[in-house]
C-alpha cells in the first residue's frame, strides 16, 4: 500500500558521515521518514518550498520545463524501496501524442524526486515498506532549529 506524504522540512542531521548532513524530512502514516540528500538537492527543494526562483534555472526546473515542452507530465513520486540503507524511487509520467496517452516510468533518486514533486505539485507517496523500515516518530526529532541551504 502507498501513502500520501508531505515534505515537513528540509535541515541537517547526525549521519554516519556525522552531523551538518542535509536532511529532508517526508510525513506518511502518521510517522516520520528521514531521507539524507546532498547540499545541493537540500538547496534545490527548500527553493521550491520557498517558492524563490534562482537566478538561473536549476537541474530540476529544466527538466520539468523540458517535460512540459515535450507535451508530457509529471503524474507522481513515488519512494518504493530502501534496501542497505538507500532509498530508490520512481516518477510516473505520461505524454499525449497523436491524441494517444503514453504512459512512462522513470527510476529517480528519491532527492531528485521530491525536488521535482514540490515544483509540479504532484503526489508525493511512500510505500509501507519504506515506512515500517525508515518511520519514526514525530517526537525523536527537534525541528525547533532551520538551516538556510
Amino acid at each position: 500500500m502507498e501513502h500520501e506524504a508531505t515534505v515537513e522540512g528540509v535541515g541537517v542531521g547526525v549521519s554516519e558521515e556525522g552531523s551538518g548532513t542535509p536532511v529532508v524530512l517526508l510525513r506518511a502514516r502518521g510517522e516520520i521518514i528521514p531521507i539524507f540528500v546532498s547540499t545541493d538537492q537540500a538547496q534545490s527543494m527548500q527553493l521550491a518550498i520557498d517558492g524563490e526562483p534562482f537566478e538561473r534555472p536549476l537541474t530540476h526546473d529544466l527538466l520539468v520545463e523540458m517535460v512540459a515542452e515535450f507535451g508530457s507530465a509529471i503524474d507522481r513520486v513515488r519512494i518504493d524501496d530502501l534496501a542497505d540503507g538507500t532509498f530508490y524511487a520512481k516518477i510516473d509520467t505520461e505524454q499525449y501524442l497523436d491524441d494517444r496517452r503514453k504512459e512512462m516510468v522513470f527510476d529517480a533518486r528519491p532527492s531528485d524526486g521530491i525536488a521535482i514533486s514540490l515544483r509540479v505539485d504532484c503526489p508525493l507517496v511512500v510505500s509501507d515498506e519504506v515506512v515500517d523500515a525508515a518511520g519514526r516518530s514525530p517526537e525523536e526529532f527537534d525541528t525547533g532549529e532551520e538551516r538556510e541551504f
